[in-house]
């Protein structure tokens, strides 16, 4: 049985909201991740909750939003960190099996952030904040080793 309010509509109009929602939930979505360099010249990290692993901090663009406006929130909210200078972007990665989530188009973006000041906004999202020299950063998780990978290779613009 639909959802109450959901059943006064004709069922016409309920296949057309089924397909629509069908739709709407079956594209990717947009996301933006810093790869983030420290004054101290080390990545900054974060340790995802949900995985227990490491991770570029993140995350999806949100209405309204520009990239810029994202990446600056979510290095704030995932990180504690304040965002100084955009260096370049290091690509745009759409691989679906990157997130099991759900499909992103994530746009990697090489920037200057302050260290940390702050603990995460949100703790059930992020467990810690750490940042590593080159030869030390730990797997990462949710794909985003080969958008490090790509940026510590200075390689050209990644488009996938």
């Amino acid at each position: 049985m639909p959802f109450a309010p959901l059943a006064i509509l004709p069922s016409s109009a309920l296949a057309i909201l089924r397909e629509a929602t069908r739709l709407l939930l079956r594209r990717p979505v947009v996301g933006v991740v810093a790869v983030a360099r420290t004054p101290s010249g080390r990545w900054l990290l974060v340790r995802r909750a949900d995985t227990g692993g490491w991770s570029l901090p993140g995350g999806t663009v949100e209405w309204g939003e520009t990239l810029q406006q994202a990446l600056r929130r979510e290095v704030l909210e995932e990180a504690g960190a304040r965002l100084r200078t955009i260096v370049r972007t290091v690509g745009v990665f759409s691989r679906p099996d990157r997130d099991p989530r759900f499909h992103a188009v994530t746009v990697a973006v090489l920037c200057e952030v302050d260290e940390p000041t702050a603990p995460p906004i949100n703790s059930l999202e992020i467990r810690e904040v750490a940042s590593f020299d080159d030869d030390a950063v730990p797997p990462l998780d949710m794909g985003t080793g080969d958008m490090l990978d790509a940026a510590q290779r200075e390689a050209p613009f990644v488009f996938e």
